[in-house]
């Protein structure tokens, strides 16, 4: 699984796929999950380069992630569990480009924009609204593009209060078979985009 910007890898981490059918795709990582990334927190500035931030070795930490995508949406719902897959934390909703399939995965890139809902989905908040706005005034984004990507979390909330998919499926007490390890990156991953 990797996020492109300007068809450059900004991040990329191996992955197990849990479903990937006509109706979700449904992805996996862990905690001690390797990944690469960079060395420090992207910027909206940092978008509006031409060059991409080196990438690093690195390692996710503190969550479990299922990661649910239907079909050409334009985001993914993330079941988060305390690592080691204990204690359910939240659904975070990633605001990003549909999947793209590609040799080694599956590609995206993110919209900055996230949501954080409850476990009970009670409440939700915007997540980094800041960084989002200043990308539209240094015109990362467009007037109209941030307008679609706002207008796709919202629809994103609509669905979780009225107890839509994927949020009705039961994907919160979902479990990783015992069997699973972390996976590693196939041999090639970063020349087949």
């Amino acid at each position: 699984m990797s996020g492109t910007w300007r068809d450059r890898v900004w991040w990329a981490l191996p992955v197990n796929v849990v479903r990937d059918d006509h109706e979700i795709t449904a992805l996996y990582w862990q905690a001690g999950t390797p990944n690469k990334m960079p060395d420090r927190r992207v910027t909206p500035q940092d978008l509006r380069s031409e060059d991409g931030l080196p990438l690093v070795d690195s390692h996710w930490v503190k969550t479990d992630v299922l990661m649910l995508v239907p079909p050409e949406a334009a985001y993914a719902v993330y079941a988060m569990w305390e690592a080691g897959h204990k204690r359910f934390i939240c659904w975070y909703v990633n605001l990003q480009a549909p999947l793209l399939r590609k040799p080694f995965g599956f590609e995206t890139t993110d919209y900055i924009l996230d949501i954080v809902i409850q476990p009970d989905r009670s409440a939700w908040r915007w997540k980094d609204e800041d960084e989002f706005n200043e990308s539209v005034s240094i015109g990362v984004y467009s007037t109209e593009q941030a307008w679609a990507i706002r207008a796709e979390g919202e629809t994103v909330i609509q669905r979780t209060q009225a107890n839509l998919s994927p949020f009705c499926d039961g994907w919160e007490c979902w479990s990783p078979p015992a069997d699973w390890s972390i996976p590693k990156f196939p041999s090639g991953w970063d020349k087949g985009k």
